[in-house]
Protein backbone atom coordinates (compact mmCIF):
# COMPACT_ATOMS: atom_id res chain seq x y z
CA UNK A 1 0.00 0.00 0.00
CA UNK A 2 1.74 3.66 -1.00
CA UNK A 3 1.87 6.06 1.88
CA UNK A 4 1.84 9.79 1.92
CA UNK A 5 3.95 11.31 0.96
CA UNK A 6 5.97 8.67 -1.18
CA UNK A 7 7.61 7.50 -4.40
CA UNK A 8 4.08 4.91 -5.38
CA UNK A 9 1.73 7.92 -3.93
CA UNK A 10 2.72 10.35 -6.72
CA UNK A 11 2.80 8.09 -9.31
CA UNK A 12 -0.73 6.91 -8.39
CA UNK A 13 -1.48 10.30 -8.57
CA UNK A 14 -0.19 10.63 -11.70
CA UNK A 15 -2.17 8.03 -13.05
CA UNK A 16 -5.48 8.86 -11.47
CA UNK A 17 -4.93 13.25 -13.44
CA UNK A 18 -4.25 11.26 -16.17
CA UNK A 19 -7.53 8.85 -16.18
CA UNK A 20 -9.59 11.41 -14.86
CA UNK A 21 -11.91 12.76 -17.48
CA UNK A 22 -13.67 15.74 -15.09
CA UNK A 23 -10.16 16.67 -14.31
CA UNK A 24 -9.17 16.99 -18.08
CA UNK A 25 -11.78 18.92 -18.94
CA UNK A 26 -11.65 21.21 -16.43
CA UNK A 27 -7.67 21.75 -16.83
CA UNK A 28 -7.72 21.72 -20.68
CA UNK A 29 -6.20 25.38 -20.66
CA UNK A 30 -3.94 24.87 -17.57
CA UNK A 31 -0.07 25.63 -18.40
CA UNK A 32 2.11 25.32 -15.99
CA UNK A 33 4.62 22.81 -13.62
CA UNK A 34 4.38 22.90 -9.84
CA UNK A 35 7.30 22.00 -7.37
CA UNK A 36 6.52 21.02 -3.75
CA UNK A 37 8.06 21.37 -1.11
CA UNK A 38 6.93 19.91 2.33
CA UNK A 39 8.52 20.69 5.19
CA UNK A 40 9.33 18.11 8.05
CA UNK A 41 6.47 18.17 10.72
CA UNK A 42 4.81 15.48 12.76
CA UNK A 43 4.97 12.14 10.96
CA UNK A 44 7.48 13.38 8.45
CA UNK A 45 11.03 13.55 9.64
CA UNK A 46 12.38 15.46 6.87
CA UNK A 47 11.84 17.88 4.16
CA UNK A 48 10.36 16.19 1.17
CA UNK A 49 10.06 17.74 -2.96
CA UNK A 50 7.93 16.33 -5.63
CA UNK A 51 7.61 17.63 -9.15
CA UNK A 52 4.52 17.41 -11.72
CA UNK A 53 4.49 19.23 -14.69
CA UNK A 54 0.79 19.72 -15.80
CA UNK A 55 -0.24 20.89 -19.24
CA UNK A 56 -4.16 20.75 -20.78
CA UNK A 57 -5.68 18.51 -18.12
CA UNK A 58 -2.85 15.93 -18.10
CA UNK A 59 0.54 14.91 -16.03
CA UNK A 60 3.52 14.81 -18.34
CA UNK A 61 5.81 13.81 -15.90
CA UNK A 62 5.98 13.37 -11.87
CA UNK A 63 9.19 12.86 -10.11
CA UNK A 64 9.48 11.93 -6.57
CA UNK A 65 12.74 13.90 -4.97
CA UNK A 66 13.82 15.73 -8.37
CA UNK A 67 16.74 17.17 -8.12
CA UNK A 68 15.72 21.16 -7.83
CA UNK A 69 18.96 22.10 -10.57
CA UNK A 70 16.71 20.00 -12.88
CA UNK A 71 13.27 22.43 -12.57
CA UNK A 72 14.90 25.94 -12.20
CA UNK A 73 11.95 27.66 -12.90
CA UNK A 74 8.47 26.24 -12.25
CA UNK A 75 5.52 28.18 -13.51
CA UNK A 76 4.46 27.48 -8.66
CA UNK A 77 6.52 26.46 -6.37
CA UNK A 78 4.01 25.78 -3.36
CA UNK A 79 5.40 24.91 0.01
CA UNK A 80 3.57 23.87 3.87
CA UNK A 81 4.60 22.10 6.04
CA UNK A 82 3.43 18.31 6.25
CA UNK A 83 0.78 18.50 8.68
CA UNK A 84 -0.86 21.34 6.62
CA UNK A 85 -0.44 19.87 3.07
CA UNK A 86 -1.80 16.64 4.44
CA UNK A 87 -4.90 18.77 5.77
CA UNK A 88 -5.37 20.19 2.14
CA UNK A 89 -5.20 16.84 0.27
CA UNK A 90 -7.82 14.66 2.93
CA UNK A 91 -10.04 18.14 2.30
CA UNK A 92 -10.00 19.10 6.00
CA UNK A 93 -8.88 22.34 4.45
CA UNK A 94 -9.80 24.79 1.55
CA UNK A 95 -6.91 24.94 -0.24
CA UNK A 96 -7.81 28.74 -0.71
CA UNK A 97 -8.59 29.70 3.05
CA UNK A 98 -4.60 27.87 2.91
CA UNK A 99 -3.13 29.91 0.46
CA UNK A 100 -4.80 33.24 1.74
CA UNK A 101 -3.20 32.19 5.59
CA UNK A 102 -0.08 31.51 4.25
CA UNK A 103 -0.35 27.45 5.36
CA UNK A 104 0.17 27.04 1.68
CA UNK A 105 2.76 29.63 0.32
CA UNK A 106 3.07 29.47 -3.25
CA UNK A 107 5.95 31.28 -5.41
CA UNK A 108 4.51 32.29 -8.94
CA UNK A 109 1.77 34.00 -10.48
CA UNK A 110 -1.13 34.66 -8.14
CA UNK A 111 -3.56 36.42 -11.04
CA UNK A 112 -3.00 32.83 -12.69
CA UNK A 113 -4.01 30.69 -10.10
CA UNK A 114 -6.90 32.97 -9.49
CA UNK A 115 -8.21 32.96 -12.89
CA UNK A 116 -7.85 29.39 -12.87
CA UNK A 117 -9.53 28.51 -9.51
CA UNK A 118 -11.70 25.62 -10.82
CA UNK A 119 -8.52 24.14 -12.20
CA UNK A 120 -6.74 24.48 -9.19
CA UNK A 121 -9.90 23.39 -6.83
CA UNK A 122 -10.59 19.93 -9.32
CA UNK A 123 -6.59 19.14 -8.75
CA UNK A 124 -7.27 18.63 -5.15
CA UNK A 125 -10.09 16.93 -5.77
CA UNK A 126 -7.77 14.50 -7.59
CA UNK A 127 -5.46 14.48 -5.01
CA UNK A 128 -7.55 14.03 -1.99
CA UNK A 129 -8.70 10.95 -4.08
CA UNK A 130 -5.89 9.50 -4.38
CA UNK A 131 -4.70 10.27 -0.97
CA UNK A 132 -7.82 8.88 0.58
CA UNK A 133 -7.26 5.71 -1.45
CA UNK A 134 -4.36 5.19 1.11
CA UNK A 135 -5.13 7.16 3.95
Amino acid sequence: MAVFPSEEWLMGLEQKINSDERYSEVAKNWEGDLFFRIEADGNLKEDLTFYLDLWHGKCRKAEYKPDATAHPNPAFTLTSTYGNITSVLTGKMNPMTAMMTMKLKVQGSMAYMMRNVPTVLDFVRVANEATSEIL
